[in-house]
C-alpha cells in the first residue's frame, strides 16, 4: 500500500520526497531512475505509480514529476512543472586531509548540508588513511543535498597530494588556512575581511600539519592563517565550525532565506548510499 496522502496528488502540493538526477528538466521530460533509485522509492519509501516526487540537477532548478511505473532494476518518471527556479549557490571549497571511515563520510555529508561547492580530499604528510572512496563520499554529498533542499550537489575533486592542489591555485580565491598554533586572525575578522573574494577552508589531519608543511603553506601568497578559538577541535569539527562561521558572515545564512518545511521527518528512512 502506498504511503502517498491525498496532499501528494495534489498539483500544488510539494511532494516529500526530492531526488537528485543527472539529466535535463523540463516539462514533459522523461525521466529514467537506476535500481537503487527504483528500490527506495517503491520499497523503502512505498511509493507506487502516480506518485510525485521532487527532482533537480544542479542547472534546472527543482521541478515536480510523477512516477509513470516500476520495472525490473528501474523507475520511469514524467516531469510536471518546476517547484524553484535554480540560484546561485556559495563558492565556497573545503580542502581536508582524509579522515577514517564513519567521519570522513560525516565531513562529505555535513559540508553539503553547510553549502560547501566543492569537497577536495588533499593528502599531507600525516594524512592517515591514505585512500579515499570518492564514490561513497559522492552518494553521501548527494543524499545531504537532497534532505537539506539545496539545489545543488557540491563536487567531489579527485584526491591529490596537498602541494599539488596548492601548486594550481586560483589567484583571486582566498584560502583559510584552519591553523593550531602560531599567529592567526580570528575567523570571523578574516571572513569580513575577505567577504566579497570566493573562498576556500584547510583544514588539516588529526596528527597536524608537520613543520615543513607549515612553512610552505604560510608562506603562500593566497593564504590566510585563521583560529577557531582557544580550544583545539579534531579535524572534522574544524571544518564544519569553519564553513558555519564562513555562511552565516559572507554567504547565504546572511542573506536570510526561507522557512520551507523538511520534505521527510527526521526518522524517514534516508536515500541509499553506495
Amino acid at each position: 500500500m502506498s504511503e502517498s496522502t491525498a496532499t501528494d496528488h495534489h498539483p500544488d502540493a510539494r511532494p516529500k520526497i526530492r531526488l537528485y538526477v543527472d539529466g535535463p528538466l523540463a516539462t514533459g521530460q522523461a525521466v529514467g531512475l537506476d535500481h537503487e533509485r527504483a528500490h527506495y522509492l517503491r520499497h523503502v519509501m512505498r511509493r507506487d505509480r502516480g506518485d510525485a516526487i521532487a527532482v533537480f540537477n544542479g542547472r534546472d532548478g527543482e521541478w515536480r514529476a510523477t512516477i509513470d511505473g516500476f520495472g525490473k532494476g528501474w523507475c520511469s518518471l514524467t516531469v510536471d512543472g518546476r517547484l524553484r527556479a535554480q540560484t546561485a549557490a556559495p563558492d565556497l571549497w573545503l580542502l581536508f586531509a582524509p579522515l577514517k571511515r564513519g567521519r570522513i563520510d560525516t565531513v562529505a555529508e555535513k559540508a553539503s548540508e553547510l553549502g560547501a561547492s566543492r569537497i577536495w580530499p588533499v593528502f599531507t604528510r600525516r594524512t592517515d588513511p591514505h585512500r579515499v572512496n570518492l564514490d561513497r563520499l559522492r552518494a553521501n554529498a548527494v543524499e545531504a543535498a537532497e534532505q537539506c533542499e539545496r539545489l545543488t550537489v557540491p563536487e567531489l575533486a579527485e584526491p591529490v597530494p596537498l602541494d599539488r592542489a596548492l601548486a594550481g591555485w586560483p589567484a583571486d580565491r582566498v584560502l583559510f588556512f584552519c591553523a593550531e598554533s602560531g599567529s592567526a586572525i580570528p575567523v570571523a575578522e578574516a571572513v569580513r575581511a575577505h567577504a566579497t573574494r570566493p573562498a576556500a577552508f584547510l583544514v588539516g589531519p588529526e596528527g597536524g600539519f608537520d613543520t615543513r608543511e607549515l612553512d610552505a603553506i604560510r608562506n603562500l601568497p593566497f593564504v590566510v592563517p585563521v583560529g577557531l578559538g582557544p580550544r583545539i577541535l579534531r579535524a572534522d569539527t574544524a571544518a564544519f565550525a569553519a564553513l558555519a562561521c564562513w555562511q552565516a558572515l559572507a554567504g547565504d545564512w546572511a542573506a536570510g532565506g526561507d522557512a520551507r518545511p523538511p520534505y521527510r521527518s527526521p526518522d524517514a528512512p534516508a536515500t541509499p548510499t553506495s
